[in-house]
């Protein structure tokens, strides 16, 4: 079957690292450290895939600036704590070196920070695999576009032949706002009813599925 795409680009936490848990203990934890009001889990998990700024104007609306700011630092401290120690999700590994040498290119757009994506490819090793990233700290947050209109530029491949793969409404917001199809996974941060509305191609409840139907389908 021939190829349908010659981009795939994947968000990081909570499609291809097992760190929902972990970020939503660090916002939890910041907020109260803080002295903001309580979150419930849910409320925290469904920042994931923003920018750090984004996703406490989000959850809190307009407050003080240096609270912001104290939340953020917070925020950081208590998830570089665990960061080194975050899996990836049961197949990713492989998935992600058989789609490379079957000649995909691969890329991360990221919530994340430069400095957290090059830990978390130092620590699972992949980063020689992706062609380009994007992160939070050198693009507009999702769902903004830049990211993926940035990756597509770079490596000289069209929307039509582009995939975002993402767990939140955040990712597949971007994949539509820069005009490419989008998968989503219901195993990281938010479920599909959050996400379902934009249309993504395909939903997988594991990334074992999510890999097999790439390596046959894509």
């Amino acid at each position: 079957m021939p190829k349908q795409f010659d981009l795939i680009v994947w968000d990081w936490d909570g499609t291809l690292a097992d760190s929902t848990s972990m970020i939503t203990n660090a916002v939890l934890k910041a907020a109260q450290q803080v002295g903001l009001p309580t979150l419930t889990r849910q409320e925290a998990s469904n920042i994931i895939g923003l920018g750090l700024y984004e996703a406490i104007e989000a959850l809190y609306g307009e407050i003080p600036t240096e609270k912001a700011q104290e939340m953020a630092r917070l925020y950081t401290a208590n998830y570089y704590a665990g960061e080194s120690q975050i899996p990836l999700f049961e197949g990713v590994a492989d998935t992600i070196k058989m789609l490379n040498m079957r000649g995909f290119k691969l890329a991360v757009a990221t919530g994340k920070g430069r400095r957290g994506l090059d830990l978390a490819f130092e620590h699972c090793g992949l980063g020689k695999y992706f062609h380009g990233t994007r992160t939070v700290d050198e693009c507009f947050s999702k769902p903004h576009p830049q990211m993926i209109d940035e990756l597509m530029d770079n490596l000289v491949v069209l929307p039509e032949r582009t995939l975002m793969i993402g767990d939140t409404s955040y990712d597949l917001q971007m994949a539509s706002n820069a005009g490419v199809s989008a998968v989503g996974v219901t195993y990281g941060a938010q479920p599909a009813v959050q996400w379902q509305h934009l249309n993504p191609i395909q939903q997988f409840d594991n990334f074992i599925s999510l890999g097999q139907w790439l390596l046959e389908n894509a």
